[in-house]
């Protein structure tokens, strides 16, 4: 572990690296949909498409937390009300189906459908039908993100689609591995801890600067 500790400067250099190991003129001829799984992973596709000004959007999603535990995660819905389900979690703790489903029809209804007026004022989210799609975050730790996002965007049958992401678990990688054409990466880590472990400054990024974002990328 401590010799991954802090490998990458910020978002600014993740992205920099990521981009020796993209195929990018591929990415720019073929004119990539880049779609973000998480605020930082908005920001640091937002430097990726600075250079190319491939188009840029975010998915919006929401945990489903355990019922009696409120920092264990067991399922993750989607802007389209795609549901990804950790069964060993659901098995180990004895929780039902009709909670799942309704903490995801909750959450998007409370949540979800909050961040798209937001942030995108209402705009849904752009169908990746036919198109070449690539996932982006600043990491996973335990992969779910990507898995709600690869669930939500294979359903509209894309062209191909892409994962890049500069830290992550061996095991995310061999677990995503199956579902994509290829994943763009810098470090997989065996002992992975948090994503912020491995970055010197990873800052928060503000509410303002998704509008904008999302706003200068459309």
């Amino acid at each position: 572990m401590k010799q991954y500790k802090n490998i990458l400067t910020d978002r600014e250099d993740a992205a920099r690296q990521l981009l020796d190991v993209i195929p990018v003129n591929k990415l720019k001829d073929e004119q990539w949909q880049i779609v973000a799984t998480s605020k930082g992973g908005l920001s640091l596709g937002s430097l990726i498409t600075k250079r190319f000004h491939n188009p840029l959007e975010a998915l919006f999603m929401a945990p489903i937390m355990a019922p009696n535990n409120p920092e264990c995660e067991v399922a993750r819905v989607s802007e389209t009300e795609e549901i990804v389900i950790n069964e060993n979690l659901v098995s180990a703790f004895d929780i039902q189906y009709d909670y799942i489903y309704g903490e995801a029809h909750r959450k998007h209804e409370e949540d979800i459908l909050s961040y798209i007026y937001q942030y995108r004022k209402g705009r849904p989210f752009s169908s990746m039908s036919d198109k070449i799609v690539m996932l982006v975050d600043d990491g996973s730790e335990t992969g779910s993100r990507f898995l709600t996002a690869l669930k939500t965007v294979l359903a509209q049958k894309p062209k191909a689609i892409y994962i890049a992401v500069p830290v992550l678990p061996t095991d995310v990688l061999e677990l995503l591995e199956p579902f994509v054409d290829e994943i763009f990466f810098l470090y997989e880590i065996d002992d992975f801890v948090e994503t912020s472990l491995y970055y010197k400054n990873l800052e928060k990024v503000e509410d303002e600067e998704i509008e904008k974002l999302l706003e200068e990328n459309r």
